[in-house]
């Protein structure tokens, strides 16, 4: 049985160990699509808002999305050679696929 779920890169950091050894800090964030009809406006001029608000969102892309929410997953300590063992090269903002099968973490780049 395996289970799947998305992260993306929020920040990479240096750091480094108890004994002293180079490494990173690699935080990475759930994303989940959370459906935007859930919490629905009641009056006409909220939901009229609300559809201006989305049609701005679609046009520009830099504005943030309300219908993806983030959650913290979970946080990488590396060291240089661990991080080279793991043949991933993380870039900031990246989204990767998460696949936890067989007592075993996998991670793909979308």
């Amino acid at each position: 049985m395996n289970y799947l779920f998305r992260v993306r890169v929020n920040k990479i950091e240096s750091t480094r160990d108890l004994d002293g050894n180079l490494g990173k800090r690699i935080e990475l964030l759930e994303e989940r699509e959370v459906n935007p009809y859930v919490l629905r406006p009641q009056s006409d001029e909220a939901k009229m808002a609300q559809d201006i608000m989305q049609a701005l969102q679609t046009q520009m892309p830099f504005l943030p999305q309300k219908n993806q929410m983030v959650t913290p997953k979970f946080i990488l300590f590396l060291t240089e050679h661990e991080y080279d063992s793991l043949g991933i090269s993380f870039d900031v903002n990246q989204v990767y696929e998460v696949v936890l099968e067989n007592q075993a973490i996998k991670f793909r780049k979308v």
